[in-house]
C-alpha cells in the first residue's frame, strides 16, 4: 500500500501555467475518486471524505481561480492542511445542500448542535464525530451551518472493525431534527480504508 502524504508543502504546488495545462485531466480524475468518497444521509445531507488529493485540488483550484499567487499558498495550506486524515482518522466536509432557499434556512433553523450528532457505528465500535475547533457551526439562536469539518479518530481496533467486511458500516446523523442513516457500500470502504496507515 502507498503511503499517502499527510500535509501539503509549498513544494507540492504546481505552477499555475502546468496547472492550467492538466486541471481537465485532474478534475476529472477526481471527479471518479470522489465518487466513493461522497455518502448521501437522508435528503439534504451529503458527506464529502476528504484525502491530500482532494485537498490538493482544493488548493491548487483556489490559487488558479483567485490568483493570489506565492502569497496566497500559506493561507490556502493552512486552511486545508488540516482536512487531510492522519493515518487513524477520517476527515469529511458535511454538507447540506438546499436549493430552495426559504426551505434552507427553516432547515438550518432547526439543526443547531448537527455537527455534534455525527457518528460511524460499525457493529459494537462507534466512532463520535468532532468538528473543527477554530470554526462555531451553529449560531447562538441555534441555526447550523450549512458546512461542517468532522474528525473521526479511529483506534487501531475500530480501524480493523472498519475494514472487516463482515461488519456493516453505518454513517448517522442523530440530530432529534434530522435522524438519518447510511450503510457505506463495498466501494466507499474501500476508498477510505486507503486512508488508514
Amino acid at each position: 500500500m502507498t503511503h499517502q502524504p499527510k500535509q501539503i508543502t509549498a513544494a507540492d504546488i504546481m505552477p499555475m501555467d502546468d496547472y492550467g495545462q492538466i486541471r481537465k485531466q485532474k478534475r476529472a480524475e477526481l471527479v471518479v475518486q470522489k465518487k466513493h468518497r461522497r455518502i448521501a444521509v437522508g435528503p439534504d445531507a451529503t458527506f464529502y471524505f476528504e484525502s491530500y488529493d482532494t485537498m490538493w485540488l482544493q488548493v491548487h483550484e483556489m490559487l488558479f481561480i483567485e490568483k493570489g499567487g506565492a502569497d496566497q499558498v500559506p493561507d490556502e495550506l493552512a486552511a486545508y492542511n488540516p482536512l487531510i486524515p492522519q493515518g487513524s482518522e477520517l476527515v469529511a466536509t458535511l454538507m447540506f445542500e438546499i436549493d430552495d432557499e426559504a426551505r434552507r434556512k427553516r432547515v438550518l433553523g432547526k439543526l443547531g448542535g448537527v455537527e455534534e450528532t455525527v457518528t460511524i457505528t460499525m457493529g459494537d465500535h462507534v466512532v463520535q464525530g468532532a468538528a473543527e475547533e477554530d470554526v462555531d457551526r451553529t449560531t447562538a439562536d441555534g441555526k447550523a451551518s450549512s458546512v461542517h469539518f468532522l474528525h473521526f479518530a479511529f483506534t487501531p481496533e475500530q480501524i480493523a472493525a472498519f475494514k472487516d467486511p463482515s461488519t456493516q458500516v453505518i454513517l448517522g446523523i442523530g440530530h432529534e431534527n434530522y435522524q438519518h442513516m447510511a450503510a457505506l457500500g463495498a466501494e466507499t470502504r474501500a476508498a477510505l480504508a486507503s486512508d488508514f496507515d
